[in-house]
């Protein structure tokens, strides 16, 4: 009996951690997608009609776009909205995150005949069949792969037969401008060699990035070292454990840095800038907005960042009493501008909701928020007869409008147009060839390959740092 009890309760006991080991991977899962800003203009009141955005992007863009898209809407529409943020981590962690939701529920789908297919052969879900209304930030790279979206073999049993089928979705689904529409708000369709928004609209831009160098300029002096101006100058033997990078497999933004810089250098030489950058940096983290907090705080010397990212910890810094410390610098020559989309879920819950807000992305108004002072009398007024820009926080990003550029600049918190520095290079599309040679095979049991080549620091390389060309 006593061994019937003890296997008894050691079942028991099993079952139990079982069932607590699934209620964690169901919270491990789940918690995510359930985060929300909590913020300033977001809070939900009984009846409100809700859009709900999964997003990399800080706390301070989704502040101000939270509050003013509300504010428009019940202008535009008399209608009470909110803004549902959902920030489960960076922009590649968020596609793979709804690439495995979108497979679940083309399975489910199936099931349920909860979906219709195109004359393409492009399944299109039920609405409410995923739980997201919008996608926004993140990169044209990552937006194009959520039109491409996902395949999933799945069958289906009618009658006595069964049916085995390939079916591929897009994650995301068309926006509703008429090519005139489209013409009138971007111009031309182009900013060097990237697009401003997808032909089919898949993704529309809503803001450009660049992508650079911030740096803090008190380390950089103690260090003996000029400003940063080009990519090679963080490969200095000075500035050994002194660089803080996300690790690109993880952020996307940093991932279309490398690419830029590949671009640019040519693969060979490229390579040689990325393993000396790469041998000189203190950690990779898998947060793109954890570099620019740490070179502010002079517990890195510089890193690499969207434009915004490094402009916006800069004016952190400033509006705290830390003066100029923190500087951002666009490399000479070398200035890659990419779209930063909005892309509506395919199976979203609310289409109509989705579709105004993408519309009102591409006002005025909207795009004032990027780049105009904030709470300032002095910004050009808008259609409700106020200032336009932001309330409380300078968000300081580009503006994709050309018009912007050419009506308002002079209300602008940074002076750049990116239509004017940006690069002509070509993306020679290494892109997904970084990317596995990032993601090498270890050697050995538990030990990782250097990206520098093993036994070498990437100072002592047979080509000097300061004698690699460019091209």
């Amino acid at each position: 009996m006593r061994e019937q009890r003890g296997l008894g309760t050691y079942t028991c006991t099993m079952k139990m951690q079982q069932i607590i080991i699934a209620a964690l991977l169901v919270i491990v899962l789940g918690v995510p997608f359930l985060m929300s800003a909590g913020k300033k203009g977001t809070g939900h009141q009984p009846g409100t009609r809700t859009l709900i955005i999964v997003t990399p992007h800080v706390p301070q863009i989704r502040d101000e776009f939270g509050y003013a898209f509300a504010r428009w809407h019940q202008r535009e529409y008399g209608q009470a909205v909110s803004i549902d943020w959902r920030t489960p981590g960076g922009t590649s962690e968020i596609r793979k995150q709804l690439e495995a939701m979108f497979k679940e529920t083309i399975k489910k789908a199936t099931e349920d005949s909860g979906f219709s297919i195109d004359e393409n052969g492009v399944l299109e879900l039920d609405s409410g069949g995923i739980s997201f209304d919008i996608m926004l930030g993140g990169g044209s790279y990552d937006h194009g792969l959520l039109k491409k979206g996902v395949t999933v073999s799945t069958s289906k049993t009618v009658g006595a037969s069964t049916m085995e089928m390939d079916l591929t979705v897009s994650i995301s689904r068309p926006a509703d401008f008429t090519q005139s529409e489209l013409d009138e708000l971007f111009g031309e369709n182009k900013i060097g060699p990237q697009e401003l928004y997808d032909p089919e609209q898949y993704w529309i831009g809503t803001a450009l990035s660049s992508f650079g160098i911030v740096y803090n300029r008190d380390v950089f002096k103690k260090l003996g070292l000029k400003d940063p101006t080009a990519f090679d100058d963080l490969t200095s033997p000075k500035l050994s454990g002194w660089i803080a990078l996300a690790d690109p497999r993880q952020s996307g933004s940093i991932t279309t840095t490398f690419d830029s810089i590949l671009g640019n250098e040519g693969w060979t030489h490229g390579w040689r800038t990325l393993r000396a950058m790469s041998g000189n940096t203190r950690y990779f983290t898998n947060s793109s907005t954890k570099p620019p907090i740490d070179v502010s705080q002079g517990e890195a010397a510089a890193g690499l960042a969207i434009d915004f990212y490094g402009r916006g910890q800069a004016q952190v810094i400033k509006d705290s009493g830390g003066g100029d410390r923190v500087g951002y610098a666009d490399p000479d020559g070398a200035v890659y501008i990419d779209a930063d989309p909005v892309s509506i879920i395919n199976g979203g819950p609310d289409y109509e909701l989705a579709t105004r807000f993408v519309r009102y992305c591409l006002t005025d108004e909207a795009q004032a928020l990027w780049q105009f002072k904030k709470n300032d009398p002095e910004n050009p007024l808008g259609p409700d007869g106020e200032p336009m820009g932001p309330k409380w926080h300078e968000l300081r990003r580009m503006p994709i409008k050309r018009s912007m550029y050419e009506k308002y600049f002079s209300y602008f918190v940074d002076q750049v147009d990116p239509f004017e520095i940006v690069s002509d290079v070509k993306n020679p599309g290494w892109r997904a060839g970084a990317h596995r040679r990032l993601s090498r095979p270890r050697r050995g049991p538990g030990r990782p390959v250097p990206v520098w080549g093993p036994g070498r620091r990437p100072w002592q390389s047979r080509t000097p740092p300061g004698s690699r060309r460019r091209g």
